[in-house]
């Protein structure tokens, strides 16, 4: 639901009338994940997705449904080959949907409205809802903040909100969407209750250092994938809005110095492309010993053996020399700025994800890999 939440928001202050149909838990070779959402407002108008076109028919009537009686519903899509035109996945996947209504007169817009202005905002906040339990508790939102602070309810006892408020906290730390089961008194024990919990986490950051043209790539393909792009050169002649427009930041500094300086998390990408030992050297000694998602490098394969043995000199360890992709990216025979910023894109998705970079035809690996590790923004 998050996922779409900068449209949810704009609805909400259009006053608009709407339903919002998540997936809250997948089987097999499902097309979309937990948190994706499609939503669907009175005049019709539709927005997101559940299955890539699969049952979106389906789920759209369900919406339609929800906002003319304002019943919020759970409902399994599957496969089935027993009859052509029957509503199913055709990957071969299942899919839990649960469709909730977002109506004026509903007390817990407030709260929704509140969750969607955070999440369009880039603010850390989770949302949990009742997924699987009694009838009157299904689909009522908790918000919860990265400070632990929490508004709206499950509608259950006061300790159910707060051990929900607890469990959505720790998703967040973790940048998690998924399902968690807690009892319905709040406690370990008693009838169970699922809970969806949607994290909404500001964006992952790329650092791209080096002004160079196949930066400018980059920084568009980054930009694409969902990360807040960043381009440090030291030169300001070439580190200019001109020349990266497509850049959220754009810093005048020697490298490593303003990665000394600057915030890296588990989920920052430092791409360098500077292929210059005056930068590299010291940027790389640094960047390898920082807990970050990736750090690549740029440069041909005898560039990268002089720069190792210059690392190995600085004191980097054989392990985190191994931590280092270089020469950048997968061989996909780029040649152009375009085509290196999608080999390099294309090795940074395969590393989060745990891909082969091989190709799917003829391989018997699965299609979606599930590492648990957020690439980007939700989910």
């Amino acid at each position: 639901m998050l996922d779409i939440a900068e449209e949810l928001h704009r609805w909400v202050g259009q006053g608009r009338a709407f339903a919002v149909a998540t997936v809250v838990a997948v089987g097999g070779s499902a097309p979309r994940q937990p948190g994706a959402a499609l939503a669907v407002d009175s005049d019709g108008t539709a927005i997101g997705s559940v299955s890539g076109g699969c049952v979106e028919g389906a789920v759209y009537e369900l919406c339609r449904q929800a906002i003319e009686d304002g019943t919020t519903v759970r409902t399994r899509f599957g496969y089935s080959d027993d009859d052509a035109f029957a509503v199913g996945l055709t990957c071969g996947g299942v899919i839990d949907v649960l469709v909730t209504p977002v109506r004026a007169d509903d007390p817990a817009r407030r709260v929704f409205a509140a969750a969607f202005a955070a999440a369009a905002e880039g603010s850390a906040a989770a949302v949990a809802r009742v997924t699987e339990g009694p009838d009157e508790l299904l689909g009522k939102p908790l918000l919860v903040h990265s400070d632990g602070a929490y508004e709206g309810g499950l509608g259950g006892h006061p300790e159910l909100d707060r051990t929900a408020a607890a469990e959505a906290r720790a998703m967040l730390d973790a940048g998690r969407t998924g399902e968690v089961v807690i009892g319905a008194g709040g406690s370990r024990c008693g009838s169970p209750l699922t809970l969806l919990v949607e994290s909404s986490v500001p964006p992952p950051r790329m650092i791209v250092f080096g002004a160079i043209d196949f930066a400018a790539a980059l920084t568009r393909a980054g930009r694409f994938l969902g990360y807040r792009v960043t381009v440090c050169d030291a030169r300001p002649v070439f580190a200019t809005a001109a020349r990266f427009p497509d850049a959220d930041e754009i810093v005048v500094d020697w490298p490593h110095r303003y990665l000394a300086t600057t915030d890296v998390d588990a989920r920052t990408v430092l791409c360098v492309l500077t292929h210059d030992a005056k930068f590299d050297i010291p940027l790389l000694e640094l960047a390898l010993r920082l807990p970050v998602a990736y750090v690549g490098a740029m440069g041909s394969r005898r560039t990268h053996l002089e720069r190792n043995e210059r690392l190995r000199e600085a004191g980097v360890t054989e392990h985190q020399l191994a931590a280092l992709h270089s020469p950048i990216g997968l061989d996909l025979g780029a040649r152009t700025p375009e085509e290196t910023a999608l080999s390099i894109a294309a090795e940074i998705v395969a590393d989060r994800r745990g891909g082969t970079g091989l190709p799917l035809k003829g391989a018997h690996t699965p299609i979606h890999h599930d590492t648990g590790t957020p690439l980007a923004s939700v989910a």
